[in-house]
């Protein structure tokens, strides 16, 4: 069994495409055994990615600001949650306890964490799988501006090759299927 964190939005207001996505995460990383690392809000996406991990009988695992559980968004139905004192304890925490990385859409803060694990594995703080499932091409323009970015000489190719883009749930899951049975 692996910890698998995943990223993804918190927004309240998302289409409901969206949400089902974050649940069939959920349900994909308990039917594969897996651990849920996840920001520890009980909204949006993130919530609907642990509701899903619970509902297939997965452990998880949150980690949250006291920040956030001030404004009572901590998901307290976690079979483990960890308060931190910042975001960046929170991030730190989440790269620590995890063993591999799937980011699904989400924004600023979601952004925030792909980039810091991917950063610390191009300075090779960690060699753990990133994952970025891009369903309909929502990281297109991203993934289209770093490119960019490598044939000027600003981003290396090689960081670029470090992080995997997949269209799917199960294709995401398939990258990590080396970690099944890993303790």
């Amino acid at each position: 069994m692996a910890a698998v964190c995943v990223f993804c939005a918190s927004s309240s207001t998302l289409e409901q495409r969206w949400l089902d996505l974050a649940t069939s995460t959920g349900n994909e990383l308990a039917a594969r055994g897996h651990t849920l690392v996840s920001g520890g809000g009980c909204v949006g996406m993130m919530g609907a990615v642990a509701d899903g991990a619970r509902a297939g009988g997965a452990h998880t695992l949150g980690v949250i600001p006291q920040s956030l559980v001030d404004l009572e968004v901590a998901d307290t139905a976690a079979d483990e949650l960890i308060v931190t004192t910042d975001m960046g304890a929170r991030k730190d925490l989440m790269i620590e306890r995890s063993d591999a990385f799937i980011t699904l859409p989400g924004g600023l803060g979601t952004l925030d964490e792909l980039f810091e694990v991917w950063t610390t594995a191009t300075l090779d703080l960690h060699r753990k799988p990133i994952v970025l499932v891009d369903p309909d091409g929502f990281y297109a323009g991203l993934l289209g501006w770093l490119g960019a970015l490598a044939e000027t000489g600003f981003v290396r190719r090689a960081a670029l090759e470090q992080v995997t883009v997949v269209s799917s749930v199960v294709a995401a899951f398939d990258v990590l299927s080396p970690l099944e049975g890993s303790a």
